[in-house]
């Protein structure tokens, strides 16, 4: 880091010991599967500089937003609309759930087979490890499985502003109904939260910077279709994890400048790996930060990750919000619109999201699919089923994982993976 922030995180309230500790840990992660990597795209320097200032100079942002009367709201999941956040003059940040912490202790509050993203959320508030979630206003939970909606009871004894989003289960009319209900609810509880009241204007302006972030990740996205692949499925995936953390123009502005250096790799047909390379798409459970354990392992197999089908890739920044209308009811049900089309494992029936992985595989030219599921993450899991069913039937490779945060079962996947890759050859 640039600076010694330990003051900063003093303050907050975190535990210096532990902190240092983990950032010991996650500083030579980064440095033995990202900085280790070869022929990177330049503008990657720019990524490699927000993490390590992702506990730093990033929170110190936050603080001084803060200090000047803005708001902070953080989420742990892809339905909370950033554009109402914005929309109120407040800050949007992902919360970190990416990694074991302070499990022990989880434990006296969660049943051992919760899965590993909620048990995650919990130690890193417990181990007092999480700057984005002290320096919060407002923690926005979710009822997007049964685990999170009965941990949030938990959770709203630890920390001071809990607000938890009811979301529809079932993609039809009474959903989409409860859905605007909830967005509803939520601007006005932004809104007192804030102070400000969302007006046409500044709910137009929220949806252009969060729809520019977006279409910036799509391009990048779209670049990662050409052989050789310009890009690794690792510096991809931490794109679209600091899309949660980072300011939304310099972030739109940075994804933007590597996707002009990716164009001209693809002219000149240079890749992060040989032509005619395995490539596999991702499907899934959410990868935050800094769970980098099945990419790591993939892409030293000798394949290449091109897609991830996730909350955090394809399926949390596929569509746009429709920017026609003028007034805030038209532009609240246009947010209503763009979000219900999220399809996330909660919902029954979910065909969707299986006709969204087989366009994936043929617009990203996939050889095979590895399906990545959190032990105890009963949606996903369940779908993995079917998932690899409809695959199969179109002659689709498929590879189901089931794993947690841990480093145990590596050698364990690095088998399979090998092994599922050298079927793609």
């Amino acid at each position: 880091m640039s600076t010694d922030y330990r003051s900063l995180w003093s303050d907050l309230g975190l535990d210096l010991a532990a902190h240092d500790a983990l950032l010991g840990i996650l500083g030579q992660a980064y440095q033995d599967i990202y900085l280790a990597q070869k022929n990177r795209p330049e503008g990657m320097g720019y990524f490699d500089f927000v993490m390590s200032e992702v506990h730093g100079l990033r929170i110190k942002e936050l603080l001084d937003e803060k200090a000047a009367g803005r708001k902070i709201i953080g989420s742990y999941c892809v339905f909370v609309p950033e554009e109402i956040v914005l929309a109120a003059n407040a800050t949007l940040v992902g919360l970190c759930s990416g990694a074991d912490f302070a499990t022990e202790n989880v434990e006296k509050l969660l049943p051992r087979n919760t899965c590993a993203l909620i048990k995650s959320s919990f130690g890193f508030k417990i181990g007092k490890m999480c700057p984005y979630l002290e320096s919060a206003d407002m923690i926005v939970g979710e009822n997007t499985c049964d685990g999170k909606k009965k941990a949030y009871e938990s959770l709203n004894d630890l920390v001071e502003n809990l607000y938890v989003m009811d979301l529809p289960q079932v993609k039809s009319e009474n959903g989409k109904a409860l859905l605007r209900s909830e967005y509803k609810h939520f601007q006005e509880a932004v809104e007192k939260l804030t102070g400000v009241s969302i007006t046409a204007q500044s709910l137009k302006e929220a949806i252009h910077t969060v729809n520019a972030k977006r279409t910036a990740i799509h391009r990048l996205s779209s670049l990662r279709k050409a052989d050789p692949a310009p890009i690794s499925g690792l510096d991809a995936l931490l794109a679209n994890q600091v899309f949660f953390y980072d300011n939304p123009a310099r972030f739109t502005e940075s994804v933007n400048k590597i996707c002009d250096e990716l164009e001209k790799r693809i002219e000149e047909q240079e890749g992060v790996f040989p032509i005619n390379t395995p490539r596999i798409l991702v499907s899934g459970c959410p990868q935050a930060v800094p769970n980098w354990k099945l990419p790591m392992i993939v892409e030293t197999a000798g394949a290449v990750i091109v897609g991830e089908e996730s909350c955090v890739g394809e399926r949390g920044t596929r569509n746009l919000t429709d920017d026609s209308g003028e007034m805030v009811d038209e532009m609240l049900d246009a947010i209503v619109d763009r979000y219900f089309q999220v399809d996330c494992a909660i919902f029954t029936p979910n065909p969707d999201r299986l006709n969204h992985i087989q366009e994936m595989v043929a617009a990203y030219k996939a050889d095979g699919v590895i399906h990545y599921g959190l032990q105890f993450c009963q949606p996903y899991l369940m779908e993995a089923i079917p998932v690899e069913k409809a695959l199969e039937e179109k002659n689709i490779p498929c590879l189901r994982i089931e794993t947690d945060y841990s480093m145990e079962d590596v050698g364990q996947l690095k088998t399979r993976v090998e092994a599922f890759v050298e079927q793609l050859r």
